[in-house]
């Protein structure tokens, strides 16, 4: 009875999933008429053509993706003809994989902080909008028991998961930290890596797949090693480690900078010698992947230009690093859980303390971070999509079926404009996002 149901609610959702299609224009009727009640989408092959198709090295001008059962079964740099397949005219716009974020807090006005299966399922239906494909939502410091019930409503939002971006597992953004770069992390709950605590939590859960630490923290090193042990990976922020701490932390395992510059510190002084931070290591130090919020905001286009000549496509993750105002209008929210956050202002692209004498949180959106780079740090439009889909893929050890238009990867596809405006969501061969 349960598979009877899980079927008809899949067919249901293909069916309307493929109108928002015919409306647009991008799928012929001709082709909607090829379905019927006895045959689903998912077991029919889908031909998206006539565009750009931008592989991780190349473009393929007039491109073909094809699609069956949820993955992508050939690419061309021509118009195939597949017999009895949907079609989808790109036309002559550019066919992308699909962004993946790593680093998430909500959106759509929802936090996964909020601890509802709702929350998860609407703000991953609003990434997916601006191109989100797949996420790693986000949980900041707080108490072990609140974690454990957003790890519940995790695990029930994704079974319900259908028109959003896919979640792929959770990224603990804490609590081990330095109390000086804790940024907007609740104070009362930062403190050092605590073994009984963490490897409890490990013991109970397969969702955690990163968590962060500050590597100069005591007990961090071990931390790391644990973590590495669980195939959970381990990576550094809101730190106040200087080169020394950093090298032997990435010795550790410490292989993903979280959102450099930011909870992170430059040249500091001690006992009147200088010494290189967090942001200097992850330069100096050539195989450390990094984060960046790429809004325009946060880091200015000369801070986007450096990373990108220091680090390349092949080492710099765009992530939005969002709260719950991302994709909403300017105004009055909350940063963090509805029960338990701060009321912040979001204007100018940026959420700000009310007395705006900082920020107080990202809004962006993946589609956003990509046109940022190209816009305003001058990346090419290969190099930023790359940054948004297989760099992320391969950080995350995904790279096997997520990040880019590859025969035998799951079929998360985008079509965008040259300004980066979506014009189509694809996940797992599941059209989720149509623009009207």
């Amino acid at each position: 009875m349960n598979s009877m149901n899980d079927n008809r609610r899949e067919f249901i959702r293909k069916i309307s999933a493929a109108s928002f299609v015919i409306g647009s224009g991008l799928l012929p009727l001709s082709s909607f008429a090829q379905m019927d009640g006895s045959q689903s989408q998912q077991n029919q092959k889908i031909k998206i053509f006539n565009g750009r198709v931008l592989t991780p090295y190349r473009v393929l001008p007039g491109g073909t993706v094809v699609v069956e059962n949820g993955k992508i079964i050939d690419v061309s740099d021509q118009n195939i003809d597949i017999p009895g397949a949907i079609e989808i005219d790109a036309k002559g716009l550019n066919i992308s994989p699909g962004f993946i974020d790593l680093h998430v807090h909500g959106g759509g006005g929802h936090s996964f902080l909020d601890g509802t299966v709702e929350a998860y399922l609407k703000a991953a239906e609003m990434h997916a909008r601006h191109g989100t494909t797949a996420m790693y939502p986000t949980a900041t410091s707080g108490g072990k028991e609140e974690l454990f019930k957003n790890l519940e409503v995790y695990e029930l939002a994704d079974a319900q998961n259908t028109m959003g971006a896919q979640f792929m597992g959770m990224f603990l953004e804490g609590p081990y930290y330095s109390m000086e770069q804790r940024g907007a992390q609740d104070p009362r709950y930062i403190r050092n890596p605590d073994p009984e605590e963490y490897k409890e939590i490990l013991s109970r859960t397969s969702i955690i797949k990163r968590w962060d630490s500050a590597p100069e923290k005591e007990g961090s090193l071990e931390f790391a090693r644990y973590l590495k042990s669980k195939g959970v990976m381990a990576s550094m922020g809101h730190t106040n480690a200087v080169y020394e701490d950093v090298l032997v932390a990435f010795e550790n395992g410490y292989s993903l900078a979280t959102h450099l510059y930011s909870g992170m510190a430059g040249v500091t002084r001690r006992d009147s010698f200088r010494f290189a931070g967090g942001v200097q290591s992850a330069f100096l130090i050539d195989e450390m992947k990094v984060e960046v919020i790429a809004d325009g905001k946060h880091l200015p286009a000369p801070l986007l230009k450096l990373i990108y000549q220091r680090k390349g496509a092949d080492k710099i993750a765009l992530v939005t690093d969002s709260m719950r105002a991302a994709g909403m209008p300017d105004g009055d929210s909350i940063l963090g859980s509805l029960e338990n956050g701060i009321k912040v202002i979001v204007e100018d692209g940026v959420a700000k303390l009310p007395d705006r004498t900082s920020f107080a949180g990202s809004v962006a959106t993946t589609d956003r971070l990509v046109r940022t780079m190209i816009t305003l740090a001058d990346v090419p439009m290969k190099d930023a999509v790359r940054m948004a889909s297989i760099t992320p893929a391969n950080i995350m050890g995904i790279a096997d079926r997520k990040g880019s238009l590859v025969p035998g990867k799951d079929a998360d596809i985008l079509i965008f404009d040259n300004d980066i405006q979506i014009e189509m969501t694809m996940v797992n061969g599941n059209i989720v996002y149509q623009k009207k």
